[in-house]
């Protein structure tokens, strides 16, 4: 099985604007730091594989797809939109 490429920087600062939700609220609803946050949006360094899932996972169960073409990242759109908080 093939791991989904890594969400952008930019992938995830425009999915937490889409959103609406701080650093804060992000790194709260994935559980992992503000800190981590922070760096992966700034690209300053890669989150480790648990740490890039879980906020992922807290993006995607927002009701947010992230969209890849040959594993480059090209954009994030709305799947659910009855999932938004």
């Amino acid at each position: 099985m093939v791991n989904p490429p890594d969400i952008s920087p930019a992938q995830l600062r425009a999915a937490r604007a889409w959103l609406n939700w701080s650093q804060q609220f992000l790194a709260t609803k994935a559980g992992v730091s503000k800190r981590a946050v922070v760096r992966a949006e700034s690209g300053s360094s890669l989150p480790r594989t648990a740490t890039s899932a879980r906020i992922r996972s807290a993006l995607e169960g927002a009701g947010l797809q992230f969209r890849f073409s040959k594993m480059v990242a090209t954009g994030v759109e709305i799947s659910d939109l009855g999932s938004k908080e």
